[in-house]
């Protein structure tokens, strides 16, 4: 599965539609060589897509069904910043884990945009937060 995004504000919708689908090569397609993942609040996460790449295969092992809403997008020039709005959910819908994320992402010379910082522990989250 490859997805390329070519509206920022989609992004995230992308992202959970492909984590869904277990393709984590996919996943790592959505990022920028030298990108950023940040996993709690405080900051602490990961540099570069080889560190990037081990933290969503545990993303990708976690149970539930991801789902991810953008709440704004504000785009200037070639760069964009995103907040969203995410859980995942068992069978039934019930949340397990939630929270929100903050991202810039950029335009590449293609036309595509990728994550250069995905603050995806901008919130606490946990079981049904």
């Amino acid at each position: 599965m490859s997805l390329k995004v070519y509206r920022p504000a989609d992004m995230n919708e992308t992202f959970a539609a492909i984590r869904n689908s277990g393709a984590v090569e996919a996943l790592l397609a959505l990022y920028e060589d030298d990108a950023r993942l940040l996993v709690d609040p405080g900051g602490a996460g990961f540099a570069g897509k080889a560190a990037i790449a081990e933290e969503l295969e545990r993303l990708v092992r976690m149970p539930g069904t991801m789902r991810s809403q953008n709440t704004f997008c504000v785009e200037h020039g070639d760069l964009a910043l995103l907040r969203a709005d995410f859980a995942i959910v068992d069978e039934e819908g019930t949340p397990l884990y939630s929270g929100f994320t903050a991202e810039i992402v950029r335009r590449q010379a293609d036309g595509t945009w990728l994550y250069v910082v995905d603050h995806a522990g901008a919130s606490r989250y946990g079981a049904g937060a």
